[in-house]
């Protein structure tokens, strides 16, 4: 038999990708390793599985073929696994989450649901970041795993990176700025900003947008909420900065404009951190890697993280 699960699990990360080097970057693999693969497959079967020059990339139908298989073999397999790993490993546990990002709970809280059916006896909570310093409490081993943007050099934690996101300004329609292509620092003198209610150095449009052009707006204020925050906006209330994944339906009907920060945009990563002790349970593990593909079937806007894009204090 040629085929293998790492062939499988290669062409599951080009679908969701779209590029050899982006999936070669999930896999954990080089560039040239994936292509080697890929390369051994159709000289094997005598086919070709993707259109060569194509961006995203398109496979041809054999192609398709082997992700049809993936998309039913991988699940089967990694759900033996599981319990396999449950019968060395036990199937108790915890998993206290502490959420960081405000605007988090549409692909959190679906993750958590299907991770509750796998996982039937590990115990989950939840609790927003927001009023304590979450990093802290994990390394304490009072919760176990924190969704941030803001990751700490902590001895004891590890991270694992999400994805990464933009953040954007986000106008009403009828805004002056909303002609623009981009907006500088300077075009926010003027203006109310509308934030989340955290310490203005945990503020992303602070920290890596006004401040190192000596900048201050006109005034702030803060919601506790996305959605009030964008209510907020659409009714000529101020602007704000939020990741471009929580706006999507918004600007769909209208009812806000959205604009990059600076010509080049203003892009953070999202990680999960957890005890470095405690990041290779099975269960941990594959919460994680649930989430992050919860994150890709459900966001729009989101890229695969990279080493060569640090992250920011990404609160916005």
């Amino acid at each position: 038999m040629f085929i293998e699960l790492r062939h499988l699990r290669t062409l599951l990360s080009l679908r969701e990708t779209g590029s050899v080097s982006q999936a070669a970057e999930r896999l954990h693999l080089t560039q040239s390793a994936v292509s080697h693969q890929l390369k051994a497959l159709e000289e094997h079967f005598e086919c070709p599985l993707f259109t060569r020059k194509s961006h995203p990339l398109r496979l041809t139908s054999a192609g398709q073929r082997l992700l049809q298989l993936a998309t039913t073999i991988l699940p089967q397999v990694e759900a033996a696994e599981r319990e396999l790993a449950s019968m060395a490993d036990g199937r108790a546990g915890r998993l206290h989450i502490a959420v960081e990002c405000h605007s988090c709970f549409q692909w959190l809280l679906p993750s958590m649901d299907i991770f509750r059916n796998r996982w039937p006896e590990v115990e989950m909570d939840l609790s927003l970041g927001f009023n304590f310093e979450p990093l802290p409490a994990l390394e304490r081993g009072d919760i176990d795993l924190v969704v941030t943007s803001d990751p700490l050099d902590l001895p004891n934690i590890s991270y694992e990176a999400l994805f990464r996101f933009q953040g954007m300004l986000v106008v009403p329609p009828r805004h002056h700025l909303g002609a623009k292509a981009w907006v500088e620092p300077a075009d926010l003198k003027k203006e109310i900003l509308i934030t989340y209610p955290v310490g203005r150095d945990r503020l992303s449009l602070y920290t890596h947008f006004l401040d190192p052009a000596g900048i201050e707006p006109a005034g702030q204020r803060t919601a506790e909420l996305t959605l009030m925050i964008l209510q907020l906006v659409a009714n000529n209330r101020g602007v704000a900065a939020l990741p471009n994944w929580a706006i999507v339906e918004e600007i769909k009907q209208g009812a806000v404009k959205a604009l990059p920060l600076g010509k080049e945009g203003l892009w953070a990563t999202l990680f999960t951190a957890v005890r470095a002790e405690e990041k290779e349970r099975f269960f941990m593990q594959d919460f994680i890697q649930l989430a992050r593909e919860t994150c890709f079937q459900n966001l729009s806007g989101i890229l695969p993280a990279s080493a060569d894009y640090p992250s920011n204090h990404a609160i916005f």
